[in-house]
């Protein structure tokens, strides 16, 4: 299983990557907003200037989202966005627009990341226009009482009965169980906060034996 970082920060994609086991990153206008001081001053050069900057972090796929609605507006964006670097995967919202901007990305050789999914049908559109992965959101599921985790099996069956090439990207993860849970299905990837993947290290029992080998090695003598 893959892991991926889900922000624009580049001091936890740093933090991230020296732990050994980034794989990625996928990032979104809400988490370039994050990293925004002022907004009035950060231009679309800016923005692909940072995209830049995570490429050179990072020796994987970086999701890079296009803000546009239209097809041909996403398609001259994400050709845009695709030129800055051999990593760069073009995100784009599974709508009927969206779809028509995979399909054409896919036809030139630039991989997609399908966006914003949040059922079976989407997924399956998603693998059928050509899209290289495809971001299921299940923390957003999870707040409107619906189970997020239930559609990642579902995609991972649809997936293999056919055999797509798509790869699953658990997004929208909340907390290390819905790693765990995504590991089990055999899902692709996973994208997880700076905080989730910390969390992912902590366990009170390996604290409470560090604690104690560290009061024995204390009496030994040096």
């Amino acid at each position: 299983m893959k892991f991926f970082i889900d922000t624009a920060n580049l001091e936890e994609i740093r933090s991230a990557a020296e732990l050994g086991v980034l794989d990625g990153v996928t990032t979104n206008p809400s988490l370039i907003a994050k990293i925004v001081g002022d907004p009035s001053n950060f231009t679309y050069n800016d923005f692909k200037r940072h995209i830049a900057r995570i490429c050179e972090i990072v020796d994987g796929p970086v999701s890079a989202e296009v803000t546009s609605l239209g097809a041909e507006e996403m398609i001259a964006e994400g050709e845009d966005l695709a030129a800055l670097h051999e990593n760069v995967v073009v995100k784009c919202p599974l709508t009927l627009d969206g779809l028509k901007a995979i399909r054409h990305f896919s036809s030139k050789g630039i991989r997609t990341n399908a966006t914003l999914v949040f059922s079976p049908n989407q997924a399956l559109l998603a693998a059928k226009a050509g899209a290289d992965f495809v971001s299921p959101f299940v923390g957003r599921l999870d707040d409107i009482s619906t189970d997020g985790m239930a559609l990642v099996e579902q995609i991972v069956t649809m997936y293999d009965n056919y055999g797509f090439m798509t790869e699953v990207i658990v997004a929208s993860v909340r907390h290390p169980q819905h790693v765990v849970a995504s590991a089990l299905m055999g899902a692709d990837i996973a994208t997880i906060p700076y905080a989730v993947i910390k969390q992912l290290v902590t366990h009170p029992l390996t604290d409470a034996g560090l604690r104690k080998f560290m009061e024995d090695a204390s009496v030994m003598k040096k």
